[in-house]
């Protein structure tokens, strides 16, 4: 049995907080150059190059990519072996964001409640999703998630009879709405299966992987080719101005579901599809 104290868990969180807001991923940055590389519209190409400014400023200044510097998800994978000590789990993820929103200056967008409002001054509380894995290891993932993208989420709870074409269809019909909401060139996280809530998290969770992977799936890696294809001919383009890049990339994750139901649930994310991963 491994021992692991929760200041090391949170002091990994603040980093990785900092760290996501910072720099964007290698494989997304080089996604959108290579949909720089395609694109044959003036306008398209000089959208891309000011994302690709954008992002190297950030880079070279240790700013944000973005004004919204997100609202903190965090993904545990804690090893069946692991012992956590030194006080509560929750608490300390808590506090690795506040202390990595704070001392990163970075923007704070949580409200206490949903319908009254409020800020609650520290971007807290995280939103917290964790798995037990074997091992002896915590995997930390933080996914800062913004809301011009979030809010064009959408989920639909299938009949069986709808098939693969309903899905299509809807992956489809939830972007073309979303149109230039979202920040195009945007990352769509599919989730098929499991139950509402579950769909949901598959969607989240697909973000999380490199946009240049493949399901392990033939089946749905070639669907997530052609749902790509398919919606980059939709010619929203970057930032909705035209042009062949309405998408990086497409992920979709699947669990096993009921007989009697298909869910799929679709999470949008804008080109600035952060996320930061430690393994203590």
């Amino acid at each position: 049995m491994r021992e692991i104290n929760t200041a090391l868990i949170t002091d990994t969180v603040e980093k990785l907080c900092i760290e996501a807001n910072l720099h964007l991923p290698c494989d997304v940055k080089c996604a959108i150059k290579k949909c720089r590389e395609c694109e044959d519209g003036n306008l398209a190409k000089n959208i891309l190059d000011d994302i690709i400014r954008n992002y190297e400023i950030a880079d070279a200044e240790n700013v944000p990519i973005c004004q919204d510097t997100g609202m903190a998800c965090v993904f545990l994978e804690i090893g069946q072996d692991v012992h956590i000590v030194g006080g509560d789990l929750y608490e300390a993820i808590h506090e690795g964001v506040r202390r990595g929103y704070t001392n990163g200056y970075l923007r704070k967008s949580v409200v206490k409640d949903p319908v009254r409002r409020g800020n609650t001054g520290d971007n807290t509380p995280a939103m917290i999703y964790v798995d037990i894995v074997p091992g002896e290891n915590i995997r930390i993932t933080v996914g800062p998630k913004g809301f011009g993208s979030e809010n064009m989420s959408a989920i639909r709870m299938f009949k069986p009879s709808a098939g693969l074409q309903g899905i299509k269809d809807f992956i489809l019909e939830t972007v073309e709405n979303a149109g230039p909401n979202p920040c195009p060139p945007m990352v769509v996280g599919v989730g098929i299966g499991g139950t509402f809530d579950k769909a949901a998290l598959l969607a989240k969770k697909a973000l999380m992987r490199p946009v240049d992977s493949k399901n392990p799936d033939p089946f749905y890696a070639e669907l997530e080719e052609e749902m790509l294809e398919k919606i980059n001919k939709l010619g929203i383009g970057p930032q909705g101005f035209g042009g062949k890049t309405t998408a990086i990339g497409l992920n979709i994750e699947t669990l096993p579901t009921h007989i009697a139901g298909m869910p799929c649930a679709i999470n949008i994310n804008c080109h600035v599809t952060r996320h930061k991963t430690e393994v203590l």
